[in-house]
């Protein structure tokens, strides 16, 4: 995440008492080790058996054991070394710190004889965060919050913002003011994170309101591909009572009055990363039900997509004969969106949206 430099709201040109940190939070992955058996020569003089494996080809191996298995995966969790990609459904977080700089006092006894400075306090600390996106001209406003919690509601989100907004923080030397701020990542583009801290200065004679903001660019990229193809799809005649009778016309007429349709999707992972889906549904408009032709929800039946891996879905869209469908201005039925869920190799959510679907009328 690039750091860009902006003009201080602070009229006086002097080093502030605060500055600010901002890191990403993401999180660890698995250390993979490439295991080697043992040279012939040093089987053959040491007397060891063929399965032996060299101790320098295992993760953080110790003489007492710490890693004895030769499977591809350790034990050991491996940092991100640098900021990473983001990417479109998953939540951008980040902690945002305020650390005040001002050295502590040394004791009266180590004190040069000179004119004592007088002691700064550094009070009502404040941290507020806004999000600029490509799709927008305004900034948005983010909650910052002591944890990452991601299910409050978008009411709860802003009621909490505000509160946490109203009250600043003191200092003293060395001590920190840490937020967590959350963002749902909904387009791709560069997005820019702007920080501003506020905190008052004061002296024992004097005090100074001081301001100064930070702004942090990133890039969003795409994370899945969506194709979609619709058709119709008519019923067949075929009907499981008895043929000439009553009930047997009245379920054919009904057939024909309905229409209904196959959608499939394709989705492709474009990102970095493994990812197994977890949910594939259809949000669908009145006068309209589906049925899904997909893979049992079962943990381990859900589809694993490695980058660049394509996965088929399908369904079923009918009327369903109680409500009119909704059409737009081209005579098109629009079915709804459909919204996808996956989770990452450590288990990071994410959650995708498309437009509206739909399908041209076929009367």
């Amino acid at each position: 995440m690039s750091h860009q430099r902006y003009p201080s709201m602070d009229p006086v040109k002097e080093p502030h008492s605060v500055s600010l940190k901002v890191l990403r939070l993401s999180r660890p992955s698995l250390v993979a080790q490439h295991t080697l058996a043992a040279p012939s020569e040093l089987q053959s003089t040491t007397g060891a058996a063929a399965d032996d494996l060299v101790p320098a080809s295992l993760a953080y191996r110790s003489n007492s054991g710490t890693n004895p298995d030769p499977f591809l995966l350790t034990p050991i969790l491996n940092l991100p070394p640098s900021f990473g990609s983001a990417y479109v459904g998953e939540t951008f977080s980040c902690t945002l710190c305020a650390n005040q700089d001002i050295p502590p006092e040394p004791p009266a006894t180590a004190q040069p004889a000179k004119a004592p400075s007088q002691k700064k306090s550094i009070r009502d600390v404040k941290i507020e965060a806004e999000m600029k996106t490509p799709g927008s001209a305004s900034v948005q406003k983010l909650l910052l919050g002591p944890d990452s919690d991601e299910s409050k509601s978008p009411t709860q989100e802003t009621g909490a913002a505000d509160a946490a907004g109203a009250d600043g923080v003191d200092l003293e030397s060395g001590q920190t003011l840490q937020k967590i701020v959350n963002f749902d990542l909904k387009e791709e583009g560069n997005h820019v994170l702007a920080v501003t801290v506020s905190y008052y200065e004061a002296t024992e004679t004097s005090g100074r309101t001081r301001t100064f903001r930070k702004l942090y660019q990133f890039v969003c990229k795409g994370s899945l591909i969506v194709r979609t193809k619709v058709g119709p799809l008519p019923y067949n005649n075929t009907t499981t009572t008895k043929k000439g009778s009553k009930q047997a016309e009245e379920e054919k007429q009904q057939q024909k009055q309905k229409r209904r349709w196959i959608m499939e999707a394709q989705l492709e992972n474009c990102s970095e990363d493994a990812m197994q889906l977890e949910r594939v549904v259809l949000n669908l408009e009145t006068g309209l039900r589906y049925r899904d032709a997909n893979w049992i929800v079962s943990e381990s039946l859900r589809p694993v997509l490695h980058s660049g891996e394509v996965e088929q879905v399908c369904f079923v869209v009918e009327e369903d004969g109680k409500s009119a469908v909704v059409e737009d201005s081209d005579g098109r039925v629009v079915f709804g969106v459909l919204g996808i869920g996956w989770r990452t190799e450590m288990g990071n959510r994410g959650f995708l949206s498309t437009g509206k679907l739909g399908a041209r009328n076929t009367r």
